[in-house]
């Protein structure tokens, strides 16, 4: 088999759940239970890469929550 055939032709979409973390997922699947389309598909590269651009903070949407009420209550 050659690398070309090997090469990952699925067209994927990439998806998010309610802590904010993407990930993707075959297009012609139906999503995971907790995770919605976001708009973007095409190939693991180019998802990937959307991914990389738009996901700059890792920390789940309920940690960054807590810190910032943290932060906030130190100041006052």
């Amino acid at each position: 088999m050659s690398a070309e055939d090997r090469e990952d032709k699925m067209i994927y979409k990439v998806v998010v759940n309610h802590e904010e973390q993407y990930s993707i997922w075959p297009a012609d699947r139906e999503n995971p239970l907790g995770w919605k389309d976001v708009g973007k598909t095409g190939t693991k590269e180019e998802c990937l890469a959307y991914i990389k651009e738009v996901w700059t903070d890792m920390r789940p949407l309920s940690l960054r929550k807590k810190m910032a009420q943290m932060e906030q209550s130190q100041k006052n």
